[in-house]
């Protein structure tokens, strides 16, 4: 089957119109926070330009075929996120914020593939305009903006399933509703419902509106972009605000679905799902280990500008529950410098960023769903070795799982290390220290934010050169569409007719 280079055109200009709607609302934001007129009309600009070639393509395709097959949906998707983040820059390069064409786009693809790595190194000198941008990007980029498309393409006459699988090619693909854009507008609502609520509640705690505002998109979408130098840590003598944020971290790493099936009172079906309560016992373990060790090993919260609170105790446990669910859940907020802890604690956390949050989050990583089923393959291994006749399926949530999806999540997983070293391989060879390098790699590839060495918690990615910077963006946008969604179009065969 030929490819159809129409359809991709037109969605790419709808993508188009909808980035430089979201330009506009950042815009408006700009001139009602009374940043300088050039910064706003400076936001404008890239607006316009982004609204006029979305339209020029939608107008110039407008006699397209209306069909999405898998082929088109993955190329859409890849694409569509390239074009995101190009457009997206316009901001950056047209108020010369960013200092450049590399740094625009590393910032950008940064916010939309949710990673939180950030190029700028006084973040509070910035207009508030572009501050509300790069929050917005990782806003539109926690959900997918490929989901909210598919939410109006039945309006074009196109069908939105093979962009909604190549958008989420991960297992545990529950769906809310069987036509898939009723899916789509319903995970749009809790997504939505989660940011205004984590706004309000912030903004009662003690952060103003705005600041509220762009925590609160960030944190839903598990990017970690703050509007503050020092992130969270800039509000540790406000306790509560911390703890607004671990909440809504915890269920923006969860499934949005099990989100929906307990608004709808379905809460036997939430704690059904094998998935949600390992989730939750991750979570508990991790948190009393960390907590645990700052405790008895650091001197964590002890400062004269942000002295502890509520004792010694609730500071351990706050930082070590923030920072566990920051890193599992690829938030990436910073509440302390977690490698100036202890070596152990350094170590620890970097192995968390390979674990990531839930299938069906916005949060990045490998997910706990791929980890359990490799675990339980693992241990039925040894069973197969004593009994190799005996047929002894995986079973997940009380269903036996084919060996076809236990194949595919093994590969996945061997796919994934692979793209660790070589992505640590790169940064090496481009002068990076080991302890940099392979901090980096895990950080991009699981769209984290913070890292180790050079690239800590409380550095920015500015240093990082220039090749450097291209190279994680690459690795951010492999991390966030799952590997295959990107690597597949490097297969020649993919470009063959034969499909």
């Amino acid at each position: 089957m030929n490819l159809n280079a129409r359809i991709i055109v037109h969605i790419m200009g709808l993508l188009l119109i909808f980035n430089g709607g979201f330009m506009l609302l950042a815009t408006v934001v700009s001139a009602l926070a009374g940043d300088p007129r050039s910064t706003t009309l400076d936001i404008a600009l890239g607006a316009i330009i982004t609204l006029l070639i979305g339209m020029m393509a939608m107008f110039y395709t407008r006699g397209h075929r209306k069909e999405v097959a898998k082929r088109e949906g993955y190329i859409i998707v890849t694409l569509g996120w390239v074009l995101l983040s190009v457009s997206g820059m316009l901001p950056y390069l047209i108020s010369g914020v960013s200092g450049g064409v590399t740094n625009a786009y590393f910032e950008t693809i940064s916010g939309y593939t949710t990673t939180g790595a950030t190029i700028f190194e006084d973040i509070e000198s910035l207009p508030a305009g572009i501050l509300f941008w790069r929050s917005l990007t990782h806003w539109i980029g926690g959900m997918g903006i490929i989901v909210l498309a598919i939410a109006i393409l039945p309006l074009l006459g196109i069908g939105g399933m093979q962009l909604f699988a190549a958008e989420a090619p991960g297992p545990g693909g529950d769906k809310l509703h069987p036509r898939i854009t009723d899916t789509a507008k319903r995970l749009w609502l809790i997504y939505l419902g989660y940011t205004l609520a984590e706004t309000l509640l912030l903004w009662v705690a003690g952060m103003s509106l705005f600041d509220a505002l762009n925590h609160a998109m960030s944190t839903m979408s598990t990017g970690g972009f703050s509007t503050k130098n020092a992130s969270l840590a800039h509000w540790n003598d406000r306790p509560v605000i911390q703890y607004i944020v671990i909440f809504f971290m915890f269920f923006a790493g969860a499934n949005f679905v099990l989100s929906y099936y307990a608004f709808t009172r379905k809460f036997k079906r939430v704690w059904m799902d094998e998935e949600f309560r390992y989730y939750l016992r991750f979570i508990l373990l991790f948190t009393l280990t960390a907590t645990a060790v700052i405790y008895w090993g650091t001197e964590v919260g002890i400062s004269e500008s942000h002295p502890m609170v509520w004792g010694a105790a609730e500071s351990a446990f706050r930082h070590g529950l923030f920072q566990v669910l920051a890193v599992v859940t690829t938030t990436g907020f910073v509440s302390s410098d977690f490698t100036a802890w202890t070596p152990f604690l350094t170590i620890f956390f970097f192995g968390l960023m390979f674990l990531g949050g839930s299938s069906g989050s916005t949060a990045g990583g490998v997910k706990v769903v791929r980890h359990l089923l490799i675990i339980k393959n693992g241990i039925l291994e040894f069973k197969r070795a004593l009994h190799p006749h005996a047929i002894i399926p995986v079973r997940y949530s009380d269903k036996s799982v084919s060996e076809t999806i236990v194949f595919n999540i093994i590969g996945f997983f061997v796919l994934y290390m692979l793209l660790f070293i070589i992505g640590a391989l790169g940064l090496g060879f481009l002068g990076l220290d080991f302890v940099s390098a392979i901090g980096g790699a895990a950080s991009a590839l699981g769209n984290v934010g913070p890292a180790l060495g050079s690239l800590d918690p409380v550095s920015s990615y500015n240093g990082l050169p220039d090749l450097g910077k291209w190279w994680c963006g690459f690795l951010m946008l492999l991390g966030r569409l799952e590997l295959f969604t990107v690597l597949i179009l490097f297969n020649p065969y993919f470009w063959t007719k034969a499909h």
